[in-house]
Parts: C-alpha cells; structure tokens; sequence
C-alpha cells in the first residue's frame, strides 16, 4: 500500500535513470537480488584471505558512504562490506513498500544467509543500530560481535533538536518538507545535515562536503526519496511503542555478541545520557564516549572508533580461545576498557 502523503513509487524496474553513488578508491559496488528486496552492497578487499566478515548498516537518510572511512582502517583484521538499506543508497525500495525495522533486519538477515558469511562482525549507527540490535536479538548465530554507533533506541524524552526528524513519520509532514524546502539547494541541504549530525561540520573536508552535495543532488532525483525518509521514520517510531519481547530495550537484553557502544557527546539526535542505560541493557558491553563527536562518530573519529573495534576483537577472541560456549555471541567477562582520541570508555556489566 502507498502512503497516503506520497505518490505510489513505480516498480524498480520502471524508475527512472539516476547516476549510481560514489565509489571511493579500493571500493566496489554490486548489487544482491533476495526474496522481495535488491541491496546494494559495498565492499573493500581485505588485507588478506581468510579474514573474518564484517557488515556495516547504516542510518536513516544515509547509506553505505558512511562506513568508507571506517572500512579501510579495519581491512587487516576484518573482509567489510556495508549494505545500502532498501530505498537507500543504490539500493531500490523494498517490493512491499515496509520500511520497518523487523524489516530492514529481515532484509540484512537474508543478506548474511544468502551469501553464507555469518556469523559477522555486525555494526549499525542510529536506525542501523536499531535494526542490528534486533538482528543480534533474534539470530545470535549470525553475529560474532556488536558495534552501535548512537543506536537508535527508544528515549522517553527526546532531545528537541531530534523532534524534527521523528516528525517525518507523522502523515502529511514529508509534503510539507518538501514544499517548504522545494528552493533549497543542495548545498544549503547538506549544510544542514551536517550541523545536525556532526559534532564540529569543520572536520568535513572540502573534497567531502563535495562529494555529500553530489550525492544529495542524486538523491532528490529519486522519485521515492521522501517515501523511503518518511516511511522509515515512522518503522522506527513504531519500534519504539512496541513492548514485550518485541520492544528494542528488551531485545537489547537478548544480545549475546560482544558488544561495543560508541556515543557522542555532541549529538543532536541521541541523547548521550542514553550511554549509561544502553551499557547496562547489553550485558557485558563496553562502553566508548566521545565527547566532541556527534551522531556519526565511525565518519567523525574513524581511527578511535576502529581503535575500539579492534579491542573489542581481541577480547572476543580470547574468550573463544579461553573455551567458551562455542556460540558466536557467547562469552565471559569483558576485557579491558576501549581508550583513544580523546575519548573516555568504561567496561559496564549489566
């Protein structure tokens, strides 16, 4: 069913021609056909064969671009490849037009079954936190460790600077925006999206504050860009009010990967007072806060994110090595505590 604030979007065969997205150097860019969905995938070959596989998912509004700083850091210790969520990115929207979050896990779960590399290294900023979160959750074996860059996860009390985007899922708001903004530039766009997700929008370099406004540009051109935006907000707001073993907090508790949590203290669209109360939902987790970055730290502070990463490999490797239960999530106590960049991080056990 279409929503009722936006034209029907046509098949994905019937869209119209758009230029792909940028690949970086070393990059390549393929696209997986699965039971009702087509990603993108974005990949980097590894330093070597027989490395473990990693899968990066991103946020709302974004798409497998953010992780191109953070893949390179980590090619030695991981084979990375990041998904376009579908409707994001490369990829075209889904064929049932449900942008929840059990489906945009559902799609990232056929992904990893499909191409038989589980379990993965698994991480997901902001929406794509909460889709991995319910991934680990409800398929354990599929993931060897969590990473949450600010996940998504349900807040009582929503920080203002965030209201605006949560009101994408209300009906009606999406064609408004775009009424409201219809003479934006892309620059002006871009401009804004980077004050509300950066914590310092001076550490985007010219060359990628060019390359973000050619990709906005490209995506204003979809025809189902605002659907895919609107839809999406409001599978996540929708997440939120769900209790019970479906409710993301109590999914959070289920997760047996060793887990890694990176918070900004600059964010605008996840409180960082959710730090310490996601710390001690995932049990055994360590806990990494970056006080000058803001909601996409892995593209912010790549290098102290992969430094935290590679940490938490370590001690997910010698607990298997000490003889633990053999499950990919499963382990004993963390290991030491995540340090670099600035940044302060504490091991928390819930």
């Amino acid at each position: 069913m279409s929503s009722p604030e936006l034209p029907s979007v046509p098949p994905a065969n019937l869209l119209p021609e758009v230029a792909d997205v940028r690949v970086a150097d070393g990059e390549r860019l393929r696209s997986v056909e699965l039971p009702g969905v087509t990603l993108s995938v974005r990949s980097r070959p590894p330093a070597r064969e027989g490395l473990p596989p990693a899968l990066y998912v991103h946020g709302l509004g974004g798409s497998s671009l953010n992780w191109s700083a953070l893949m390179p850091l980590l090619h030695d210790v991981v084979d990375s490849e990041a998904v376009d969520l579908p409707g994001f990115g490369n990829s075209p929207p889904p064929d049932d037009g449900d942008y929840s979050v059990t489906a945009h896990a559902r799609a990232v779960i056929r992904y990893v079954e499909s191409t038989g590399r589980g379990p993965v290294h698994l991480f997901g900023n902001s929406l794509g936190g909460a889709v991995t979160t319910r991934v680990a959750a409800v398929r354990p074996d599929l993931v060897r460790t969590l990473t949450l860059v600010s996940p998504a996860l349900p807040e009582l009390r929503v920080q203002r600077t965030a209201v605006p985007t949560g009101l994408l899922a209300l009906p009606g708001i999406a064609l408004l925006f775009t009424r409201l903004t219809r003479e934006w530039t892309a620059e002006q766009r871009v401009r804004g999206v980077l004050k509300l997700c950066y914590g310092d929008p001076a550490r985007v370099s010219p060359e990628g504050f060019r390359n973000a406004v050619l990709e906005m540009e490209r995506r204003l051109r979809l025809p189902y860009f605002w659907d895919a935006m609107a839809r999406s907000a409001r599978g996540l707001v929708n997440a939120y009010t769900l209790g019970g073993q479906q409710g993301l907090w109590r999914q959070a508790e289920r997760v047996l990967a060793p887990t890694l949590l990176v918070y900004g203290g600059r964010d605008q669209l996840v409180g960082f007072r959710m730090a310490q109360r996601s710390a001690r939902a995932f049990r055994g987790s360590r806990l990494l806060t970056l006080p000058d970055a803001g909601h996409v730290a892995m593209m912010e502070y790549p290098e102290t994110v992969a430094l935290a990463f590679r940490e938490l490999l370590m001690q997910a490797t010698d607990s298997a090595d000490e003889g633990d239960t053999g499950q990919p999530g499963a382990r004993r106590a963390p290991g030491p505590p995540a340090t670099g960049g600035g940044s302060t991080a504490d091991d928390k056990r819930g």
